[in-house]
């Protein structure tokens, strides 16, 4: 039989051993067939056959605020939904993987009822619009805006009357001509009265924008391109994924 201190050497020798060869596979690398990941793959760098994918590092962040409600795409994409259509007015904030030239289209709806213009019975109501990218891109004078709801014409409370203009099936698309379409207009921050959530989201540079009339256009349709010139993907994959049944197509 093996005494007490005999045990406690016989141990430490075995846990000595046990370090040792651990020490050796970290030196070496993993057994044959196994899967190596070094520090530029962990990075978004290169792996061993080559493929670079994006990491969150290459995303930027969007920050939208509507009055009353939005949705936004990019490139042709579905990105974002305003996911509380009245109120309380809320900031949606994405991140998304920019890919230039960035065709940005946006549908904005104020709070109106499709049939009269009004809101809460017999009131006017006002919209706007405001967005921010990561990369500076800010809504302003420069992006295109065109209405297709208005109303109640001529301001009239007492015999409400609406005009709606068809919309166009693809306007979100990149290859959608708005060159006929007129610039946005720019209002300010005390015209719009945003609320609380605006202030607590970055929205530095960027203006409010609308139609020209901020009180009776109540569906607007933005559109702008950021050009990049010279810019291409870190990355060098594509993803597989099958979205040809999604709500844009």
């Amino acid at each position: 039989m093996f005494s007490l201190k005999s045990l406690k050497f016989l141990s430490g020798i075995l846990a000595l051993v046990f370090l040792v060869s651990v020490l050796a596979v970290a030196q070496d690398g993993p057994p044959p067939g196994g899967k190596k990941r070094g520090a530029a793959g962990r990075k978004g760098g290169p792996d061993e056959k080559g493929l670079i994918k994006p990491a969150m590092s290459d995303t930027i962040k969007v920050n939208i605020y509507a009055d009353n409600w939005f949705v936004l795409y990019i490139n042709g994409r579905l990105t974002a939904v305003d996911s509380i259509p009245f109120t309380p007015h809320n900031v949606i904030s994405v991140d998304i993987l920019p890919e230039y030239p960035m065709t940005i289209a946006v549908m904005a709806k104020d709070n109106a009822d499709p049939k009269t213009g009004l809101e809460y019975g017999d009131h006017i109501g006002d919209g706007g619009f405001i967005i921010k990218f990561g990369d500076g891109t800010v809504s302003n004078s420069t992006w295109k805006a065109k209405n297709f709801f208005k109303g109640p014409l001529n301001a009239d409370t007492k015999h409400p009357q609406v005009e709606y203009t068809p919309i166009p099936d693809n306007w979100w698309a990149v290859d959608f001509d708005d060159h006929a379409w007129p610039q946005a207009t720019e209002f300010s921050e005390s015209r719009v009265n945003p609320k609380e959530s605006f202030y607590a989201s970055d929205f530095k540079g960027a203006a409010f924008i609308w139609s020209v009339d901020l009180d009776l256009d109540n569906t607007v349709i933005f559109r702008t391109r950021v050009e990049k010139p010279g810019w291409k993907p870190r990355w060098n994959t594509k993803p597989d994924l099958d979205v040809s049944a999604a709500p844009w197509r």
